[in-house]
């Protein structure tokens, strides 16, 4: 029987990718933003916006591919605030800051490395691991620094964390970030290290019998995420002009929310990183509005909340959906057939 129009219409809702349904939603809070919201589109606020936004991003580049793995890590956020507390105790004790960030780099990735060594030695779960470490890493953070805020850094870091270009809207560090989320997504999409890594998450036992060395990909992706979180750490004390020890909690909250909501599946195996940066800059956008909007920050958190249960949900019932109509479409699968009788 032919198709009906109502039919087909459904069988293409069906088969919208979740990234591209919540990239096209983003457009349209833009817009709805650009058209209805006083002083979203001044280029200041457009600046704060991206800013606020991009210690989010950032880290959503390397759990993007964890995820994609079947893993994840909750540490990030207290990654972050170490890597912040202990910049702020080396340069309380005058040492240089270019010295200092090399230094806050190398302790991210071995706060990523510990992860990972946990989680790919020992057989443990991640979620178990990083809850554990979330706790670990934020109280050595506040042994180091205590309850001290440090202020005074120099000048020419804070106006490249925090300024933006001439008159434009454009941060200076947003450069960069656009060099890291094209590397990060080369990576993911365009090397046999990428598909690799959507083997994994579709299936580890039968990744590790084509031969792709599991607990190493894991390995590296753990300790990459954890060296991005030390950097942004780093970014997070320029950009708010303070480093203190609980700098970035909750961040993993909204990190994980942006990734799940841009389609990546917590099971593994499906997801984009363009779908990952569309959650990011959609949550991002949300939480700018409300804020405009005069929002309490208990509301925004429930917001939050709501959009990571959303993001779980979504991407299930669209597959579902789809599924549902192509077995409509193809009917129900043949029965098999009856043994053959024993001679």
């Amino acid at each position: 029987m032919a198709d009906t129009s109502r039919d087909r219409a459904v069988r293409r809702f069906a088969a919208v990718r979740w990234d591209g349904a919540v990239g096209a939603v983003l457009i349209v809070v833009l817009l709805l933003s650009f058209g209805f919201v006083d002083g979203f589109g001044n280029a200041l606020n457009l600046s704060f916006l991206i800013g606020n936004t991009l210690p989010i991003a950032l880290i959503a580049l390397p759990m993007t591919l964890l995820v994609v793995t079947g893993e994840i890590d909750l540490s990030v956020a207290s990654t972050a605030g170490l890597s912040g507390a202990v910049m702020g105790a080396l340069w309380n004790q005058g040492l240089a800051i270019e010295a200092i960030i090399p230094l806050c780099l190398l302790l991210g990735a071995v706060c990523g490395l510990v992860n990972g060594l946990l989680v790919t030695r020992l057989g443990l779960p991640s979620l178990a691991v990083t809850i554990g470490t979330l706790a670990a890493y934020r109280g050595i953070a506040q042994i180091v620094l205590g309850s001290d805020a440090v202020t005074d850094f120099p000048a020419q870091y804070l106006d490249f964390a925090a300024g933006r270009i001439g008159d434009t809207f454009v941060p200076y560090a947003l450069p960069p970030f656009l060099a890291l989320l094209a590397l990060a997504a080369v990576t993911l999409h365009a090397t046999p290290f990428g598909r690799s890594l959507f083997a994994i998450g579709a299936g580890e036992e039968a990744a590790r019998f084509a031969g792709i060395r599991v607990r190493r990909q894991k390995l590296i992706l753990f300790t990459a995420t954890g060296l991005t979180a030390s950097l942004t750490g780093v970014f997070w004390a320029l950009h708010y002009a303070s480093a203190r020890y609980d700098n970035a909690t909750g961040l993993e909250l909204s990190v994980v929310a942006a990734v799940l909501l841009g389609g990546i599946d917590f099971d593994g195996g499906k997801g984009t990183l363009g779908g990952a940066i569309a959650g990011v800059f959609l949550l991002g956008t949300l939480q700018n509005v409300m804020s405009l909007l005069d929002v309490s920050a208990q509301s925004q958190t429930v917001v939050t909340g709501v959009l990571l249960v959303v993001s779980v949900l979504g991407p299930r019932t669209a597959r579902q959906i789809s599924a549902a109509r192509t077995r409509r479409r193809t009917g129900p699968a043949p029965a098999p057939a009856p043994p053959a009788p024993s001679p």
